[in-house]
Formats: C-alpha cells, sequence, structure tokens
C-alpha cells in the first residue's frame, strides 16, 4: 500500500483513493471513441483518519465545487491521451489541495492610515469640491 506525504504526520493512502475510468473529451484521436483514458478519482477526505481536523476543514473550503455533499473531493483528469498520465495528473492535482490545506494562512497585521496621508486625501477633497463649486453658474441674487 502507497502512502503519499501532506505534512508532518498527515499521509493519505492508496485505500483512501478510487479510480474510475470513463470516455475522455480532450486529445486522443479516435482513441476519445474507443477507450476510457480520463480519471475520475474520488477521495472521501470525511472518513480519512491519517489527516488532522484542521486539513480536513481547509481542504473542504478549498475544494470548492469539487467537493460533494458526502464529503467527497472528486478531480477529473482528462488532459493526456493515456490513462496512467491521467491518473498521476489526477493524483497529483489532489495532492497539491492537500498540500495547500495543511499551510496555515498567513496572518494580516491591520494597520491605519498615517497622519500625512490622511491630511492628503482631506486636502484633494477640499480642492475637488472647490473644482466643482467653480463650475456652478454664478447667482446674482
Amino acid at each position: 500500500m502507497e502512502q503519499f506525504p501532506i505534512s508532518g504526520s498527515n499521509y493519505i493512502t492508496d485505500a483512501d483513493l478510487t479510480e474510475q475510468f470513463v470516455r475522455s473529451s480532450g486529445p486522443g484521436g479516435q482513441n476519445v471513441n474507443k477507450l476510457s483514458t480520463a480519471v475520475l478519482l474520488r477521495f472521501d477526505l470525511n472518513n480519512c483518519e491519517t489527516l488532522s481536523p484542521y486539513i480536513k476543514t481547509r481542504a473542504s473550503e478549498l475544494a470548492g465545487s469539487r467537493m460533494t455533499k458526502s464529503g467527497e473531493i472528486l478531480i477529473q483528469a482528462e488532459r493526456f491521451r493515456t490513462q496512467e498520465q491521467n491518473r498521476a495528473d489526477a493524483r497529483d492535482r489532489l495532492l497539491t489541495l492537500l498540500k495547500q490545506a495543511s499551510e496555515r494562512p498567513k496572518y494580516r497585521k491591520p494597520t491605519r492610515p498615517t497622519l500625512a496621508s490622511k491630511r492628503r486625501r482631506l486636502e484633494k477633497k477640499t480642492q475637488r469640491g472647490s473644482t466643482k463649486q467653480n463650475r456652478k453658474k454664478p447667482n446674482f441674487d
């Protein structure tokens, strides 16, 4: 059984993956009509016991529309003409998603505008207002 490392002690195994070969709409000439070269890779995220809960929640957020209601991540690979290449492509895309989910997002430290930038903004605002005032027709009352 092959293991695919994600980060630290987190990994997935071959047993966690289910592959189905379907007809491809991609390149392949007449082979498109004859052979099932596209790969539909299913990964049951909810029932995977080797991933941390943090990675599971982040992966479900990052998966977006590739996530099913039952908690599976679906990846369809049909870029290449052979099953082997499409199979490797699907696995690479899944591992990339899980590795991205394992990285913590960078914390953004909130900043405040400087006093000089506030003054510049207010001066431009006053200048723009006076420009608009000068465009008005003069009132002779």
